[in-house]
């Protein structure tokens, strides 16, 4: 078992019941609390989003909010207006070219407004159940870190991963480094004493 291996089987057995932290019921759902998770936490999202999903939950009712509307219901975001003009934006592409429905293939989730890289490989893993990792910070973070996978872009930490780990386990690491980021590779203060993958990390050997 190479060192890669022993990562990723010791991240599973950490994180067994590792899930995505936002709250949806929909494919559209989770796209609209993607977008409004940028630059913000998770817990706040969730906040937001059961209020704005109890009515407007579907492209159609999204629609029906005035950009003005919408932005008072996502303010606590952060970069709401910016956000609400891509999740209008988005809604109306869903409804005028796929029918309705979210699309279903990376290509056609990268069409819609404010759905970049990330944002896709979270819907079409997470609803589609699609082989992806969406690198965000703690990804980033962790997968440079440990040496797993080093870029200086997003793009580049997941060309690593990628490349790195067995495709059909990628959309799964992506939930346990995003754990493990939370829980122990924090950014400021690292729990390298208590950590269970120190024995292979990259960031652990060069600072002691």
């Amino acid at each position: 078992m190479d060192t890669n291996e022993k990562i990723l089987e010791t991240l599973a057995s950490l994180y067994p019941d590792a899930r995505p932290a936002l709250h949806f019921a929909s494919a559209y759902e989770l796209l609209v609390a993607v977008i409004l998770s940028a630059q913000c936490t998770d817990e706040r999202v969730n906040k937001v989003t059961e209020v704005l999903f109890r009515e407007y939950s579907t492209p159609a009712a999204m629609v029906t909010l005035s950009q003005e509307e919408l932005e008072k219901y996502i303010y606590s975001c952060g970069f709401y207006r910016t956000k609400a003009a891509h999740i209008l934006s988005a809604s109306r592409d869903i409804l005028e070219k796929f029918g309705g429905e979210v699309p279903s293939t990376l290509e056609n989730l990268r069409t819609l407004a404010g759905v970049g890289r990330k944002t896709a490989n979270v819907v079409y893993s997470v609803a589609f159940g699609g082989d992806a990792i969406a690198v965000d910070t703690h990804v980033f973070r962790v997968s440079n870190r440990l040496g797993l996978a080093e870029g200086k872009t997003p793009e580049e930490v997941e060309e690593g991963l990628m490349r790195a780990l067995p495709q059909k386990e990628w959309s799964k690491a992506h939930h346990y480094l995003i754990y493990h980021g939370r829980r122990v590779c924090h950014s400021q203060k690292p729990a390298c004493a208590v950590c269970a993958l120190a024995a292979w990390c990259k960031f652990r050997k060069e600072h002691g």
